[in-house]
């Protein structure tokens, strides 16, 4: 595909295309290329290298969060809504997680999600910088729970390039770190009972609830009235 007939929506597409297949260490500028039809120089006159590349199309994804109507919903609907999207779009896009550490996101996406994110916590009764800090809580809050998924795809990844079974690793690194804990009384007590065999599925969904009730014992203020000046 010759540069004329290349936009920079189509670059950014295919390249959250590999990145979500190959990841930030599969991205470069000959594979995007070839996905594209197009020789690697013809990039570059849409974007201006590798970094700014991820930029891009990090802020793309930001997109795929949906945000509720704030006249239609309560806040700690519209706050819970918000934040399972964001773990979804997360666990969708792990190179995305992994870019936090390198890479400084903006953009009109991440913008359109904070400023609604914002908005979310307005709602509730947070005032200027308490507003911030209640979305940067449960932000951490998701990035953090997301983090597993992105090492674990990462990792994966390595693992098969390396011409490894990638089943066979986890399930051995599994059995060692069963093995070790096993010397510790309450870890190998739920290793041992079936009820702990696995994590348990709500417990994104636990944390996230036990956050935003935080959040509101915070709104309540010292008197325990709702409505008081939350304080931080």
């Amino acid at each position: 595909m010759p540069r004329e007939t290349l936009t920079r929506e189509q670059i950014v597409t295919t390249a959250v295309e590999l990145l979500d297949a190959d990841g930030l260490e599969g991205l470069n500028m000959r594979s995007l290329g070839q996905r594209l039809g197009s020789a690697a120089t013809a990039v570059y006159w849409h974007v201006k290298n590798k970094d700014n590349l991820v930029t891009l199309a990090g802020d793309q994804v930001w997109g795929e969060i949906r945000l509720p109507d704030l006249d239609a919903v309560d806040w700690r609907t519209a706050a819970t809504a918000m934040a399972g999207d964001l773990y979804a779009m997360f666990v969708r896009h792990p190179w995305l997680v992994q870019a936090f550490a390198t890479h400084l996101f903006h953009g009109a996406g991440k913008a359109r999600h904070d400023d609604h994110n914002l908005a979310v916590y307005e709602k509730a009764g947070f005032v200027g910088l308490q507003a911030d800090l209640a979305a940067a809580a449960v932000f951490t809050y998701v990035l953090g729970n997301a983090s597993g998924a992105a090492a674990s795809a990462s990792l994966t990844r390595r693992i098969e390039r390396d011409g490894g079974d990638a089943e066979e690793v986890f399930a051995a690194t599994m059995k060692e770190a069963a093995e070790t804990a096993s010397r510790f009384p309450r870890l190998r007590t739920r290793i041992e009972s079936a009820e702990y065999a696995e994590a348990p599925d709500d417990t994104f969904d636990f944390g996230l609830r036990s956050l935003l009730d935080g959040l509101e014992v915070r709104l309540r203020g010292p008197g325990g009235s709702k409505g008081s000046s939350a304080t931080v």
